[in-house]
């Protein structure tokens, strides 16, 4: 069936696609709702159903208003930073009315708190006194590395440097390009850590005159902001390495599917895009050569789920965004049906990265199978907090202490990858290696590379409650493990926060069918941190009998 819609879609294409549509029409009145939905659903050839369905799943899409007027970032740093809730206290003391409600991470999670004012995100002290710090970039102070030649946080790219670089993408062989993606070994950096030279080529040997290139843009793992930095900091870089990826899967079309909690984002890849095509960059024929390629930025509408490059293809294409079952993959059978290549941002600007340099140079940095340098995102409970770009194998200590400074004030543990991602007690983490093996050797995962600090006050009981809640409020609801799982997990834990125990055996089996029962890594993934907190602070949780780990 999702085969089905999605080919009646394709036939108007992207640049009319029905996410956009969504967008055009999100402010209608709540009255005219059945008739957009019907005037749609003519315009793409397809049932209304499927039309209210997709544009009903979004946060952002509410026919209520816009539920962001004033809104609080539920993200993981800024419930650590603020577990007392006093940011809510402040903000209607300061604006003298209610907070119409919550919002996504926003990607400010080095300056929690954060919210949302007027459609701005904010963040800082929002006392009556203060006037609200609308950061729309992260400052040069906030960015540092432990290289002595940096590749992701040096000097952005100029319009001549990208001239250049483009100009070595036009010229040479698609399978000599290829060879040095394979020769530096680097590892997708949106979490998966799958080896993307590998990914290349499997979509350059589909025989297809269509394909694309996305840039998976939809960074919304809270206490992650790297995707952010790179795309307000160094789009060139990020543009420069999807067309390097287009010329050698042979796709002429390039996407980025970008989170609309990012709003400057936005303006500074269309003012990249539009540099490079003022420069004849981009389009037909670039330098007078047979590579013809084009980017187009598509906005999300508020979902987490959109992250999975499955749904994330649906999104694009109009569809409810569900996950989907694998194999095919993407890189087969994508967006609209042609073969399709999905990275994140900070993976494309490493293929910048090596273009400039070679595959063996960026090889010589990290470990034998973790190679290059990672992005790591430090939470506002560090002294200094902000994007640290660490060759790959650096000690986390040294991460945590040196470059983050320490804690600013007791922390008892730290979260690594998300809110997927693990657990770590502070005095546990002197034997790990920033690398995906050490990570995976000790039971954590490195994912997407942003760090919550979890103070001494947080509970570990209302922790594992924000967990849970965020997976019921951003599960897709395709599968049931994930649909029901999460709600009866986030039950489990406001009973217990309300006084009543926990029943050990029934939770070891709810993490079960989670674990093995869910489609994709979001309710597959979530018992990785409640078991290692169950492990390392089971005495803060209150059992309905002895529980030994």
């Amino acid at each position: 069936m999702s085969s089905n819609i999605s080919k009646l879609l394709s036939r108007r294409g992207i640049d009319h696609s029905l996410l956009e549509a969504f967008h055009h029409h999100q402010k209608s009145p709540a009255s005219s709702r059945e008739r957009l939905i019907k005037k749609l659903a003519k315009e793409h050839q397809i049932g209304e159903a499927q039309v209210a369905a997709s544009f009903s799943f979004y946060d952002h899409l509410d026919s209520a208003g816009d539920p962001r007027e004033l809104a609080l970032c539920n993200g993981t740093a800024c419930l650590c930073a603020d577990p007392d809730n006093r940011l809510l206290a402040a903000l209607k003391k300061r604006h003298g009315k209610e907070v119409t409600g919550r919002v996504s991470c926003l990607g400010h999670c080095y300056a929690a708190h954060a919210y949302l004012d007027q459609g701005q995100p904010c963040s800082g002290d929002p006392a009556p006194s203060r006037e609200p710090e609308i950061t729309n970039t992260i400052s040069d102070e906030l960015v540092r590395s432990n290289l002595k030649e940096p590749l992701l946080t040096t000097t952005p790219l100029s319009i001549e440097q990208a001239a250049e670089l483009i100009s070595r993408i036009t010229t040479q062989a698609p399978y000599d390009l290829l060879d040095q993606i394979l020769t530096s070994k680097l590892r997708g950096c949106g979490g998966a850590g799958f080896p993307t030279g590998v990914k290349w080529e499997s979509c350059m040997k589909v025989e297809n005159t269509t394909k694309f290139i996305i840039c998976n843009a939809d960074e919304g793992d809270p206490g992650a902001f790297s995707d952010r930095y790179l795309l307000e900091s160094q789009p060139l870089r990020v543009l420069t390495g999807m067309m390097l990826a287009g010329r050698v899967i042979g796709a002429t079309t390039g996407l980025i599917y970008l989170r609309d909690e990012y709003p400057h984002a936005s303006t500074t890849l269309q003012k990249a895009i539009s540099a490079l095509r003022a420069a004849a960059l981009l389009g037909k024929g670039i330098n007078g050569g047979e590579f013809d390629f084009e980017i187009k930025v598509v906005l999300g509408a508020g979902a987490y789920i959109c992250g999975e490059e499955t749904a994330l293809i649906a999104s694009i294409e109009g569809r409810r965004p569900e996950v989907a079952v694998r194999p095919p993959y993407p890189t087969q059978s994508g967006l609209y049906g042609y073969p399709t290549v999905v990275n994140n941002v900070e993976t494309f600007a490493a293929t910048t990265a090596i273009l400039e340099t070679s595959g063996e140079e960026y090889a010589r940095l990290g470990s034998t199978r973790s190679t290059g340098t990672k992005l790591i995102s430090l939470s506002s409970l560090f002294n200094q907090p902000g994007i640290v770009e660490v060759e790959i194998g650096t000690p986390l200590d040294d991460l945590l202490y040196q470059w983050g400074g320490g804690f600013s004030q007791p922390v008892k543990a730290i979260q690594v990858g998300g809110p997927l991602g693990g657990v770590i007690r502070t005095d546990q983490t002197t034997s790990l290696t920033l690398d995906f093996e050490s990570f995976a050797e000790h039971g954590f995962v490195l994912g997407h590379g942003g760090i919550v600090a979890i103070p001494e006050s947080m509970s570990m009981n209302r922790f594992i409650h924000h967990l849970f809640g965020f997976v019921a409020e951003e599960s897709c609801g395709k599968c049931f493990p994930c649909r029901l799982g999460s709600i009866r997990g986030e039950e489990m834990f406001q009973h217990a926060l309300d006084g009543s125990p926990l029943n050990p055996q029934l939770l070891d089996d709810l993490l079960l069918t989670l674990e093995q029962g869910s489609l994709c890594g979001l309710g597959g993934g979530i018992p990785l941190p409640i078991r290692n907190i169950l492990q390392q602070f089971s005495e803060e949780l209150p059992w309905t009998e002895g529980r030994e780990r």
